[in-house]
């Protein structure tokens, strides 16, 4: 009878303790980071951008691997190609010395929101139409919308032809979703 009695309080407690902490979302907090968040949210401010999309695509474009290098020669966090870098950096007055300096997070947070805030103004605030740039290019996307394969409203972005970048844009905006879910406290304080 004891047994049963401390198995059953024991499950309580187990349960309230899951409740409380919730695991699930313990866990989901490792792989959706909040990594390098002090030029997240420095950058994303400066340029009104919400922090967690800027923290979607970098999940998307390097999963928080400041050191890496695409096989088309995107570097670092937000996977700048080096002439955009060089292009923003110029137009910001930043100063750019050599494509390994893109390896700094700072650096290369700072610029890449700055890049997809370009993108935003190009695209008439429109994310869908701005992650689809970055990933594919202005010119791509412009044409596009000149074929009319997708509206410049971005309402019909499914039919973006480049299925790298079709799929790009979805990870991106589901993760946005999560991120804005798991870190909604944030935004109710």
């Amino acid at each position: 009878m004891n047994k049963k009695i401390l198995l059953i309080v024991g499950l309580i407690l187990i349960i309230i303790i899951l409740s409380i902490f919730k695991p699930q979302n313990y866990i989901l907090k490792k792989i959706y980071k909040l990594e390098y968040d002090e030029y997240v949210y420095k950058y994303s401010e400066e340029k009104n951008i919400d922090p967690l999309l800027i923290f979607s695509i970098i999940k998307n474009e390097s999963n928080f691997n400041r050191n890496i290098t695409s096989s088309s020669g995107a570097i670092g966090l937000m996977q700048l190609m080096e002439n955009t870098a060089i292009e923003r950096a110029n137009e910001i007055g930043e100063e750019i010395i050599v494509k390994e300096s893109l390896y700094n997070p700072q650096k290369n947070i700072k610029l890449g929101i700055d890049y997809y805030s370009c993108l935003l103004n190009k695209y008439n605030q429109n994310d869908l139409l701005a992650l689809a740039a970055y990933n594919a290019g202005m010119g791509n996307v412009d044409e596009w919308i000149k074929k009319g394969i997708i509206k410049k409203d971005g309402s019909d972005i499914e039919n973006i032809p480049y299925k790298e970048t079709n799929n790009y844009v979805r990870k991106v905006i589901r993760d946005y979703k999560i991120y804005k879910e798991l870190y909604k406290e944030i935004y109710e304080n």
